[in-house]
């Protein structure tokens, strides 16, 4: 176990790419020459989350968060900074020996999420194990192949089967000696009366449920119906109940394994069940996933806009499906700003049961090229259990439409949905359009009297179990910045992109104003005489104050023009030397007044002449 040396940490940073980095976590937009997008600290509906290429560096311009490539894998995945540097390696496919990997995981084990995840990861290898290689298994496992997957399918997503035995997994871990307490912790078992543990699963084929980094953190096992046991009173599926590691308001099923494509595709299908993502899956569409038997969250909807610009919504095709799309449009309306989109499916069938009877290739072919619209769907759920051969509910039907086209923003299409209603119905297009503008209009009065809802940031989502600190986020000032205040970020900004200006400034015997920017230029000098040369992200790990670090980041990220001029200089010095006078006159009034107030006259008629000189030398200056 060795410590990483200082050339291979500059090594790694120098040759990774802080936008391929973040890229993996978060989805960015080119803009400028900076790439924007979601800030994944905090909650928001418009990108105020920067990252700057150039610089090497991000800044999110909403919480203050900010840093370099390691401080964001380090914040992100609540890692250690020798572990952030092994993450960044390893993203970056660059090489990194092993000896320094041992040092990225010392002590990590022995935390008590850790030691929760180690027994699940135990009993997925358990539970996977009695499927494929045992008699207790073979009924499961004839089962899922009957349903039309495969080994390869079975061992991918890693599927297993808990025997109709009460004490089978517990038996597991009491030869392992694990303790009790982290047993109840798990969740994996119940306590009973008498204060013994019992299996929560059995009698269930059981999936796996990961976090983002592919770790167990739960599972949902489907209830196996056989002669034997014919599973009376118990749920088709049973998830694990909430606990440290699992909150089913924030996991996704198969998220882990679908993020990339996701990225990819910047396109996600929402299931609603485990079997309709794997057979998705096994037909070529693998950027899917499905909430935890649950209708969608608000924090789901934002860990998905983190990583997709669109989403495809692929419930059953039944009643309940339908109504269920119904819901998800109407959260979605209110939560994201996500393209929607809408697979339904025809004969009521769920994507599994279509797979099954059409095959993965139809299937495939309309998942990518049988889409439908938003509204295309409302046009014929709004249909449902109308009589529309009677005049009232025809009426009542094309005024709910028009309220539904009066939120599509693309003015193609509704002119295409309005020729399309005015034929149907034989009504005047004219008309229907001064409803519509009507509708519109509506809305946005609506708009103004209530703001858009947005989730609240103790609900946000996070990519890791950890907490991240609260003291890594600096709350940006609404006030605007004074002409001083400006003048000493911009010196800074000139320093940070031009290091041989310091001995001027030395010269020139500068002294800041404001503590914090005194702090900032002291520690870049301290800097400069430790390492010589200055790199921006070698100096936000130099610095160990949250603050400090945010605020540089947010100098460097200042839109001033890149060449710096001698007038320049002298003008902000001659800035600092008039505030520096400011002050003192300020100072020689209030004590000025002291004195007045307790009747030394004389000493307020000497603090009168030194505000008129030091007010002469401010015009003079």
């Amino acid at each position: 176990m060795a410590r990483i040396p200082q050339n291979v940490i500059d090594e790694i940073r120098e040759k990774s790419n802080i936008v391929e980095v973040i890229g993996q976590y978060v989805q960015l937009k080119k803009a400028g020459k900076n790439y924007v997008g979601l800030c994944p600290f905090h909650e928001e509906k418009t990108p105020s989350f920067s990252v700057a290429e150039d610089k090497q560096i991000f800044h999110c311009f909403g919480c203050g968060r900010g840093g370099n490539v390691f401080g964001f894998v380090e914040e992100l995945e609540g890692l250690t900074f020798p572990e952030a540097v092994a993450k960044v390696a390893e993203i970056e496919q660059i090489p990194f020996a092993d000896e320094y990997k041992l040092n990225t995981t010392t002590q990590v084990g022995n935390s008590p999420q850790q030691a929760l995840i180690k027994l699940h990861e135990k009993a997925k290898e358990v539970y996977h194990h009695m499927l494929v290689n045992t008699a207790a298994g073979q009924l499961a496992l004839d089962y899922l192949l009957e349903r039309g997957l495969t080994q390869e399918l079975i061992d991918e997503f890693e599927i297993g089967f808990a025997p109709n035995e009460r004490q089978f997994l517990q038996q597991v871990f009491a030869n392992e000696k694990v303790d009790s307490t982290l047993l109840v912790q798990s969740g994996l078992f119940v306590e009973r009366e008498n204060g013994e543990l019992a299996d929560r699963f059995y009698q269930r084929i059981m999936f796996p449920i990961h976090d983002v980094k592919g770790k167990t953190i739960g599972f949902s096992g489907r209830i196996l119906i056989t002669p034997d046991y014919p599973g009376e009173n118990q749920p088709k599926y049973l998830n694990s109940p909430e606990t440290e590691l699992f909150n089913k308001r924030q996991v996704l099923f198969n998220f882990d394994k679908a993020r990339p494509v996701i990225r990819k595709e910047n396109t996600v299908f929402l299931f609603e069940g485990f079997m309709d993502v794997i057979a998705a899956w096994q037909s070529g569409v693998k950027n899917g996933i499905a909430s935890m038997g649950t209708s969608l969250t608000s924090q789901q909807i934002a860990i998905i806009e983190r990583v997709a610009g669109e989403i495809v919504i692929s419930y059953d095709g039944d009643n309940a499906g339908l109504k269920a799309t119904d819901r998800a449009i109407a959260l979605l309306d209110e939560h994201s700003n996500l393209d929607l989109a809408i697979l339904q499916l025809p004969e009521k069938l769920d994507p599994d049961e279509y797979v099954q009877k059409y095959g993965s290739e139809a299937f495939y072919e309309l998942a990518y090229h049988g889409r439908e619209t938003v509204f295309g769907f409302k046009m014929a759920y709004l249909r449902q259990n109308r009589n529309l051969s009677n005049e009232k509910e025809q009426l009542d039907y094309v005024t709910d439409l028009l309220q539904e086209l009066a939120k599509v923003d693309s003015l193609l299409a509704q002119d295409r949905y309005l020729t399309q209603i005015a034929t149907e119905f034989h009504l005047s297009r004219e008309t229907l359009q001064q409803q519509l503008s009507e509708f519109k209009q509506k809305r946005r009065q609506e708009a103004t009297k209530a703001p858009r809802h947005n989730i609240a940031t103790e609900d946000a989502p996070q990519f890791d179990s950890q907490e991240v600190k609260s003291s890594a986020i600096t709350q940006r000032p609404n006030r605007p910045l004074t002409q001083v205040e400006r003048g000493e970020q911009l010196i800074l900004y000139r320093l940070f992109n031009d290091s041989s200006l310091l001995s001027r400034l030395q010269q020139a015997e500068l002294v800041f104003i404001h503590d914090e920017y005194q702090t900032i230029y002291f520690m870049y000098e301290n800097f400069i005489e430790s390492f010589g040369n200055f790199s921006l992200p070698d100096f936000l790990d130099y610095l160990t104050e949250t603050a400090v670090k945010n605020k540089v980041i947010e100098i460097a990220y200042l839109n001033v023009p890149q060449d710096s001029s001698e007038e320049e200089i002298k003008s902000i010095l001659r800035l600092f030397q008039k505030a520096r006078i400011a002050e003192k006159i300020n100072q020689k009034k209030f004590m000025q007044q002291e004195a007045s107030q307790l009747g030394n006259m004389q000493q307020a008629l000497e603090l009168a002449v030194e505000i008129i000189d030091l007010t002469k030398q401010l015009q003079q200056a």
